[in-house]
């Protein structure tokens, strides 16, 4: 997986570092964290990180350029799966309604086309959650259909 930082306009998303993904686990605060950050889902994959440290994974950390501050992550669900990756993504109560994730998401979905296999990136939401479902949409992916998982029915947009 690429080690480089993704630069938006106003973002930076840099790869989970190890000790990073640890702090969070051992629910430390960092100073350059925003003070909401980490979320539960943060969290979870922090965890899923230290786990695994050794399996090339996809996730980074949202860092606002103006502040330093970590206010999210985004990420690529790893391994592919015939040419296709699944991403996900967060950011911290304080930070949204700011375009952030949207930014984030057109980033993270260039980045991963250009991933040697990768032929689709898609991302699964509750159709509930309307403000996720208005950051795919304005980051350009397209409704295509259902998917069932542990959390009942998703719907599954894909990039265009």
């Amino acid at each position: 997986m690429s080690s480089i930082d993704l630069i938006t306009d106003r973002l930076v998303l840099r790869p989970w570092p190890a000790e990073e993904a640890a702090a969070v686990v051992a629910g430390e605060r960092r100073p350059h964290w925003a003070a909401d950050f980490p979320a539960a889902g943060d969290r979870l994959i922090a965890g899923l990180l230290t786990r695994k440290p050794e399996q090339p994974h996809g996730h980074r950390l949202m860092i606002e350029r103006e502040t330093g501050l970590t206010v999210g992550a985004i990420g690529l669900k790893l391994p592919l799966v015939d040419g296709s990756v699944e991403f996900g993504y967060g950011v911290v109560p304080s930070r949204r309604c700011r375009g952030y994730t949207t930014e984030a998401a057109r980033a993270l979905v260039a980045h991963a086309r250009t991933l040697p296999g990768v032929v689709r990136v898609y991302a699964t939401v509750d159709p509930a959650n309307v403000p996720s479902v208005r950051v795919l949409e304005k980051a350009g992916l397209r409704p295509d259909g259902v998917v069932d998982s542990d959390e009942g029915p998703l719907h599954r947009y894909v990039a265009e």
